[in-house]
């Protein structure tokens, strides 16, 4: 079976959608976002990806009391992500109910910050975010392509205690293309023990299928239920 993860990104408090990580091709899909969490739960979903599109622009936590209000007013586990760049921004993270942050640009330009939560939260409570164009790391909202093999990246931080990584193929996401199957089939044959999340690209209930049959154990996917392509009854069946 697979963990069904949807997407809520943010920018000024609404919930939208970005294509390919580009700021100029936002789609506002509902100005409440605690309204979409809410049909989320109510479909039996348990957990929730959740991105501070404006945190990641300002290096910073931003939309935190989004985040507290899903936390409080559903019984969604929420990982959240975007723009955590300080111990303090985890802090209010965490103390606004996030139940797990993602790190990505923080874990290719401060490693030692990032080895740090890892060491003091916990490999369960940080997950490494893997953004990935051509098999290279990509930050900053995947403006800048590092020269960083996507592969030993993430076997260094596995080494530090990390076992969830969320990979996403910058050119497939929020294009309803298909994921990158072939790479998340390459990525377990080399880390077997990885808890893999494949990001990007999902536009059908066969491309889940799909991820299944080549033992991917988690899918997020957020412009495809947000456009009709999956009903949310269809994932009844994945649901553990």
């Amino acid at each position: 079976m697979i963990e069904i993860i949807p997407a809520i990104d943010l920018i000024d408090g609404k919930c939208v959608r970005l294509s390919q990580g580009d700021y100029q091709q936002k789609t506002i899909y509902n100005e409440n976002p605690l309204e979409v969490a809410r049909m989320f739960a109510d479909a039996g979903i348990r957990r929730l990806h959740l991105v501070d599109l404006d945190g990641a622009k300002a290096h910073h936590i931003v939309n935190h009391k989004v985040l507290e209000t899903i936390a409080t007013k559903t019984n969604l586990i929420i990982d959240f992500g975007g723009g955590l760049k300080s111990d303090d921004d985890l802090r209010i993270a965490f103390e606004c109910g996030a139940s797990m942050v993602t790190g990505g640009s923080i874990a290719v330009r401060n490693p030692e910050v990032f080895a740090s939560w890892i060491e003091k939260f916990g490999g369960e409570k940080i997950i490494l975010g893997a953004d990935v164009k051509d098999e290279k790391i990509a930050v900053g909202g995947w403006i800048e392509t590092t020269d960083l093999e996507l592969m030993p990246f993430i076997q260094n931080y596995m080494g530090k205690g990390i076992s969830k990584v969320i990979c996403t193929d910058i050119s497939k996401d929020g294009m309803l293309s298909g994921p990158a199957t072939d790479l998340y089939k390459k990525m377990l044959e080399q880390e077997p023990a990885m808890y893999l999340i494949a990001s990007g690209g999902v536009s059908s209930i066969r491309d889940i299928e799909m991820l299944i049959e080549n033992k991917v154990p988690a899918v997020i996917t957020g412009k495809a239920i947000y456009e009709g392509k999956i009903k949310l009854p269809e994932l009844a069946k994945f649901l553990i």
